[in-house]
């Protein structure tokens, strides 16, 4: 579990194809030390296990399957990641519950200053749109955000200085595709009502 608070950046090293499924190699801020192997954490909203580390450096084996659902594919060497550890029991919850498991890929329709903050219009995938709810939450590529209006597929979030500071989505641009994972409760509730994709 998730609180969908991006603790840090990390830079993608090396992508590895040759082997059964594709290995990154991620360079992380943090001393990786204390970390075990086997220790889950999200990477742009993508819970990836720990199967190798260095001190400042940890190794993660991607299916085809995730590849497929998730922006993952279009990593390259330097591409920049939103990175955050599970959460321990007694952790306070600052964002909302993340799980970590992709919904599906959302589009940036257009991103405009609004004030200090950005404006973001995403689009969400067809599937996905009935999860969506203003004063709701979503998290695109691991970020917990406010859904502020929604109009069909289409919903608005505001990205405050802090958070396009401090995660990728500073250099993000319109036509990107962004993890999108919808609100756990949102759901549930679905699933009861018989509303699910």
């Amino acid at each position: 579990m998730f609180t969908g608070i991006i603790t840090a950046k990390g830079k993608i090293l090396s992508v590895n194809t040759s082997r059964g499924d594709t290995r990154f190699v991620i360079e992380v801020p943090w001393d990786m030390t204390n970390v075990p192997i086997g220790a889950s954490i999200a990477c742009s909203g993508c819970c990836l296990t720990v199967v190798e580390k260095t001190k400042h450096h940890f190794m993660v084996d991607v299916s085809g399957e995730t590849l497929s659902k998730t922006n993952l594919g279009d990593w390259k060497e330097g591409t920049e990641i939103n990175l955050e550890s599970s959460l321990k029991f007694g952790d306070e919850l600052g964002g909302h519950l993340v799980s970590g498991h992709v919904d599906g890929l959302a589009t940036i329709e257009s991103i405009t200053p609004e004030g200090d903050s950005h404006r973001l219009k995403i689009r969400a995938p067809q599937h996905l749109k009935h999860l969506v709810a203003p004063k709701g939450s979503v998290a695109l590529d691991g970020i917990s955000l406010t859904v502020n209006e929604v109009e069909d597929d289409v919903f608005g979030v505001n990205i405050i200085p802090h958070t396009w500071d401090v995660t990728t989505l500073g250099a993000r641009k319109a036509g990107e595709k962004l993890n999108m994972e919808a609100d756990m409760l949102a759901r549930y509730v679905a699933r009861i009502l018989g509303k699910e994709e």
